[in-house]
């Protein structure tokens, strides 16, 4: 059945489709559905805001989003079948950035949902905060937070997976809140064992133990006045978990073999790579003192949901290995920046500082290349969105009196290493166009 727009009947089909992207709109928002061979299947009413333009349905989504920019990232990462997020002009208009974001869904994947979003004047740009330097909005979002929460005398906790930077997080609650001309103490309570723990956060009597010649004060008393931070408190044996309860409580401490509680005036800001939900449901961590600690409640997102701080952070590592290292980087080589870009570090801001040290002492010469980096990092250049011949190759350089189109042919083939089923999908063709546009223009020898 069909409806009337004017006087042209609308077929079912399209009726269908609109009522599918107004329900898909109320759930998700601006985004585009795409099918397996990426071309645009829906495209919700806020999107084609989003994007200034309504795209036709088939269309392909590289072309849409993309045109014919010679550096198309995002693209690339379609035409790989990799997830990826950037920040692109906006396609619709001469002005403007959005920020479009791919979700793989089905087996193979059967199809990919693409979040669009715009991106106001300012928000890609780079900040700094308290050592720690981002591009990305959550992060901005985290630093207000941190801002807002400093002055309030609260517990924090911070969650985050290892090398993200939770004790810079800390650090910044404490230099920004007024316990910031008191000391800050910290502790990591997965590095310390079992029977020291105790006497080194809670400190100890004289002749609490063989060896205990003195009142020692520990970590929560000498924190007195300032800001405590218990890295991986998750994993704080239970029956110190009791004793810490006490001290967030009471506000005392009492030292091992001691019997006098201690008043002591600290701030908690704790840290985890858990759910601390799902230790108390195991029966690994108390519900009483999991309510205690996460007053405010702080995630820090890994380095590989903002891909975008990769090269921003690393520049800032180079400035820093530059300062005190023999050799002087000027820059780093466009395959080994895809190389980081592509990377997943698990262990995030740590790691990064780890493999462009290593990059610093291997190397040789004034540009960071992927020969410089270990084995797992360069790995990634062979399956990121940027590929190119050789090594270091760079894109070929225009011939004379070269048409736009075969250039741009010649560089998405050495973008995906010469493989032609990327390459169509990078340049929105199917393989036998691009294969019939190759033979038209003498490219196909």
């Amino acid at each position: 059945m069909a409806t009337r727009r004017g006087s042209r009947p609308v077929p079912a089909a399209e009726v269908e489709r609109g009522l599918f992207a107004g329900a898909l709109d109320e759930l998700v928002g601006p985004a585009l559905v795409l099918d397996a061979q990426l071309r645009i299947r829906v495209a919700t009413p806020s999107a084609c805001e989003v994007l200034g333009l309504r795209p036709p349905v088939g269309a392909s989504a590289a072309t849409v989003l993309c045109g014919d920019r010679p550096k198309r990232p995002f693209a690339e990462a379609l035409a790989e079948g990799i997830p990826f997020q950037a920040v692109i002009p906006r396609p619709g208009t001469d002005g403007g950035q959005i920020r479009v974001r791919s979700v793989p869904f089905g087996d193979g994947p059967a199809g990919w949902v693409v979040y669009v979003t715009p991106v106001s004047a300012g928000d890609d740009a780079p900040v700094e905060f308290q050592g720690m330097w981002t591009r990305d909005p959550r992060m901005k979002e985290m630093f207000r937070i941190i801002e807002k929460v400093a002055a309030e005398d609260m517990t924090v906790l911070v969650r985050g997976e290892t090398g993200t930077g939770k004790e810079l997080v800390a650090h910044a609650v404490h230099a920004l809140s007024p316990r910031r001309g008191g000391p800050f103490r910290a502790i990591n309570c997965a590095a310390v064992p079992g029977n020291l723990l105790e006497s080194e956060l809670f400190g100890h009597a004289r002749g609490a133990f063989t060896g205990a010649v003195k009142d020692t004060p520990g970590h929560i008393q000498l924190a007195h006045g300032g800001t405590l931070f218990l890295d991986e408190v998750a994993e704080l044996p239970l029956e110190l978990q009791a004793k810490l309860l006490r001290v967030v409580e009471t506000r005392t401490v009492i030292p091992v073999g001691g019997r006098d509680a201690i008043p002591v005036d600290v701030r908690v800001v704790s840290a985890t790579h858990r759910a601390l939900r799902a230790e108390v449901e195991a029966g690994r961590f108390r519900a009483d003192l999991m309510y205690r600690l996460r007053v405010i409640p702080i995630r820090l997102p890994p380095l590989r949901e903002r891909p975008a701080d990769v090269l921003l952070i690393a520049h800032r590592i180079i400035d820093e290995l530059n300062a005190r290292g023999r050799r002087q980087l000027t820059g780093i080589a466009p395959p080994a920046e895809v190389a980081l870009e592509r990377y997943a570090w698990p262990g995030n801001v740590r790691e990064l500082r780890n493999v462009l040290a290593y990059a610093f002492a291997i190397g040789e010469g004034p540009i960071l290349r992927v020969a410089d980096l270990p084995p797992e990092v360069a790995a990634s250049t062979s399956a990121g969105p940027e590929v190119f011949v050789g090594a270091d190759a760079p894109p070929e350089a225009p011939r004379p009196g070269e048409p736009p189109e075969a250039r741009r042919i010649r560089d998405a083939l050495a973008r995906t290493s010469g493989n032609r089923d990327r390459a169509a999908k990078l340049l929105g063709l199917s393989r036998v166009t691009l294969w019939r546009r190759m033979r038209d223009l003498g490219l196909d020898g």
